[in-house]
Protein backbone atom coordinates (compact mmCIF):
# COMPACT_ATOMS: atom_id res chain seq x y z
CA UNK A 1 0.00 0.00 0.00
CA UNK A 2 1.31 3.71 -0.90
CA UNK A 3 0.79 6.56 0.94
CA UNK A 4 -1.84 9.27 -0.68
CA UNK A 5 -0.71 13.24 -0.52
CA UNK A 6 1.94 12.47 1.95
CA UNK A 7 -0.16 10.67 4.59
CA UNK A 8 0.99 7.08 5.66
CA UNK A 9 -2.14 4.70 5.13
CA UNK A 10 -3.36 2.78 7.87
CA UNK A 11 -5.13 -0.57 8.19
CA UNK A 12 -7.85 -0.50 11.23
CA UNK A 13 -9.75 -3.25 12.91
CA UNK A 14 -12.59 -2.50 14.38
CA UNK A 15 -14.58 -4.85 16.53
CA UNK A 16 -18.39 -4.78 17.14
CA UNK A 17 -19.33 -4.23 20.78
CA UNK A 18 -22.38 -2.01 21.28
CA UNK A 19 -25.63 -4.46 22.46
CA UNK A 20 -29.09 -3.01 22.49
CA UNK A 21 -29.97 -4.35 25.96
CA UNK A 22 -27.58 -3.36 28.79
CA UNK A 23 -28.11 -6.65 30.50
CA UNK A 24 -26.26 -9.75 29.09
CA UNK A 25 -29.11 -11.67 31.19
CA UNK A 26 -31.85 -9.24 28.95
CA UNK A 27 -31.10 -10.84 25.94
CA UNK A 28 -32.35 -14.68 25.67
CA UNK A 29 -30.04 -16.89 23.96
CA UNK A 30 -31.87 -17.89 20.73
CA UNK A 31 -31.91 -13.71 19.88
CA UNK A 32 -28.50 -13.19 20.20
CA UNK A 33 -27.42 -13.65 16.91
CA UNK A 34 -30.32 -11.52 15.79
CA UNK A 35 -29.60 -8.64 17.91
CA UNK A 36 -25.72 -8.48 16.55
CA UNK A 37 -26.59 -8.98 13.46
CA UNK A 38 -29.03 -6.02 13.46
CA UNK A 39 -26.12 -3.64 15.11
CA UNK A 40 -23.50 -4.88 12.45
CA UNK A 41 -25.86 -4.55 9.40
CA UNK A 42 -25.29 -0.86 9.64
CA UNK A 43 -21.53 -1.22 8.53
CA UNK A 44 -22.41 -1.58 4.80
CA UNK A 45 -23.86 2.09 4.34
CA UNK A 46 -21.06 3.21 6.29
CA UNK A 47 -22.28 3.44 9.77
CA UNK A 48 -19.77 2.59 12.23
CA UNK A 49 -21.63 3.66 15.90
CA UNK A 50 -21.30 0.28 16.72
CA UNK A 51 -18.03 -0.79 16.77
CA UNK A 52 -15.01 0.84 18.46
CA UNK A 53 -11.62 0.71 17.06
CA UNK A 54 -9.73 -2.50 18.30
CA UNK A 55 -5.98 -2.40 17.03
CA UNK A 56 -4.21 -0.49 13.75
CA UNK A 57 -0.77 -0.35 12.18
CA UNK A 58 0.38 1.14 9.42
CA UNK A 59 0.42 -0.29 6.08
CA UNK A 60 4.02 -1.21 6.08
CA UNK A 61 3.30 -2.99 9.16
CA UNK A 62 0.85 -4.89 7.68
CA UNK A 63 2.55 -5.94 4.88
CA UNK A 64 4.68 -7.57 6.76
CA UNK A 65 2.47 -9.60 9.07
CA UNK A 66 1.02 -10.67 5.44
CA UNK A 67 4.62 -11.44 4.53
CA UNK A 68 5.20 -13.37 7.81
CA UNK A 69 1.99 -15.38 7.63
CA UNK A 70 2.59 -16.22 3.67
CA UNK A 71 3.85 -19.75 5.26
CA UNK A 72 -0.02 -20.53 5.51
CA UNK A 73 -2.30 -20.13 2.45
CA UNK A 74 -5.42 -19.91 3.67
CA UNK A 75 -4.66 -17.23 6.70
CA UNK A 76 -2.66 -15.68 4.23
CA UNK A 77 -5.62 -14.80 1.46
CA UNK A 78 -7.82 -13.97 4.83
CA UNK A 79 -5.98 -11.19 5.36
CA UNK A 80 -5.11 -10.06 2.27
CA UNK A 81 -8.52 -10.18 1.68
CA UNK A 82 -8.53 -6.33 2.86
CA UNK A 83 -5.16 -5.07 0.46
CA UNK A 84 -8.11 -6.56 -2.68
CA UNK A 85 -11.67 -5.30 -1.13
CA UNK A 86 -10.07 -2.53 1.27
CA UNK A 87 -12.42 -4.47 4.00
CA UNK A 88 -12.70 -7.84 5.36
CA UNK A 89 -14.69 -9.22 8.22
CA UNK A 90 -13.26 -11.55 10.54
CA UNK A 91 -15.69 -13.82 12.53
CA UNK A 92 -16.26 -16.99 14.56
CA UNK A 93 -15.59 -19.47 11.35
CA UNK A 94 -12.02 -18.05 11.00
CA UNK A 95 -11.16 -18.02 14.59
CA UNK A 96 -9.82 -21.73 14.14
CA UNK A 97 -7.44 -21.02 11.27
CA UNK A 98 -6.32 -17.84 11.97
CA UNK A 99 -5.25 -18.57 15.98
CA UNK A 100 -3.21 -21.77 14.54
CA UNK A 101 -1.49 -19.62 12.11
CA UNK A 102 -0.19 -16.92 14.41
CA UNK A 103 0.45 -19.19 16.81
CA UNK A 104 2.46 -21.04 14.37
CA UNK A 105 4.65 -17.73 13.04
CA UNK A 106 4.49 -16.14 17.00
CA UNK A 107 8.01 -17.08 18.33
CA UNK A 108 9.81 -16.23 15.32
CA UNK A 109 7.73 -13.00 14.14
CA UNK A 110 9.73 -9.46 14.32
CA UNK A 111 8.56 -7.59 17.01
CA UNK A 112 6.21 -4.84 15.66
CA UNK A 113 4.58 -8.04 13.62
CA UNK A 114 4.27 -10.12 16.58
CA UNK A 115 3.19 -7.19 18.81
CA UNK A 116 0.30 -6.62 16.19
CA UNK A 117 -0.27 -10.24 16.19
CA UNK A 118 -0.78 -10.83 19.14
CA UNK A 119 -3.74 -8.20 19.88
CA UNK A 120 -5.45 -9.75 16.38
CA UNK A 121 -4.73 -13.32 18.75
CA UNK A 122 -6.56 -11.36 21.74
CA UNK A 123 -9.45 -10.24 19.40
CA UNK A 124 -10.02 -13.86 18.07
CA UNK A 125 -9.71 -15.42 21.68
CA UNK A 126 -12.57 -12.76 22.68
CA UNK A 127 -14.84 -13.91 19.28
CA UNK A 128 -14.39 -17.82 20.31
CA UNK A 129 -15.85 -17.03 23.73
CA UNK A 130 -19.38 -14.89 21.99
CA UNK A 131 -19.18 -16.29 18.50
CA UNK A 132 -22.08 -13.42 17.71
CA UNK A 133 -19.08 -10.75 18.03
CA UNK A 134 -16.18 -10.10 14.59
CA UNK A 135 -13.73 -7.57 13.94
CA UNK A 136 -14.13 -5.81 10.62
CA UNK A 137 -10.99 -4.85 9.25
CA UNK A 138 -10.42 -1.95 6.88
CA UNK A 139 -7.25 -0.01 5.06
CA UNK A 140 -7.20 3.62 5.45
CA UNK A 141 -5.81 6.31 3.01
Amino acid sequence: MRAHGGTTPEVVFYQLNAKVLERAEDIPEDAKQVVYYSLAIGHHIGVFDCFKPAFRCTADVFDRVLETLSGNAEAHRKLSGLLRFGEITVDASHTRLLIAAIEQVLPTAPPDVGAWLDRLRTALDAIRREPAIYLMGRRLP
